[in-house]
């Protein structure tokens, strides 16, 4: 059985989630929809938010977990979020930023995704150098 922290992976899920409701939302919000083409209210039509935030979090809780099988068990503080960091800067934010860029993607929506990912990749590996 692996030795990963079902809190820690718990706790960076969450955080996920707190940053990602301030993140598009007071911080970022009308800059994404912009960057997106799309306003508030096309978002809200036929929006599922049990479907849409229940496979979010399944979706965060292993990546999360997966994480933690990066970092083993009792990662260090130190190396757990920079480890967690450069993931997001370096391995999800530029593979984004791959995609965006062949898709014709904004700059902006580049340095919002991909800020996002950064910042959350940043807190999973607090949490695993916090708890796990």
């Amino acid at each position: 059985m692996p030795d990963v922290s079902l809190v820690a992976a718990l706790v960076a899920t969450v955080l996920g989630f707190v940053l990602g409701a301030l993140w598009y939302g007071p911080l970022f919000g009308r800059a994404w929809t912009a960057a997106v083409g799309i306003t508030p209210e096309q978002i809200r039509s036929g929006f599922n938010p049990v479907r849409t935030y229940g496979t979010t979090f399944v979706l965060g809780f292993i990546t999360s977990y997966a994480f933690g099988l990066y970092l083993g068990p009792d990662p260090g503080r130190a190396f757990a979020i920079v480890t967690g960091a450069a993931a997001g800067v370096f391995l999800v934010a530029t593979s984004l930023a791959t995609n965006y860029l062949f898709e014709g993607r904004r700059a902006a929506l580049i340095a919002i995704n991909g800020g996002y990912h950064a910042v959350r990749f940043t807190l999973i590996g607090l949490s695993f150098g916090l708890l796990g």
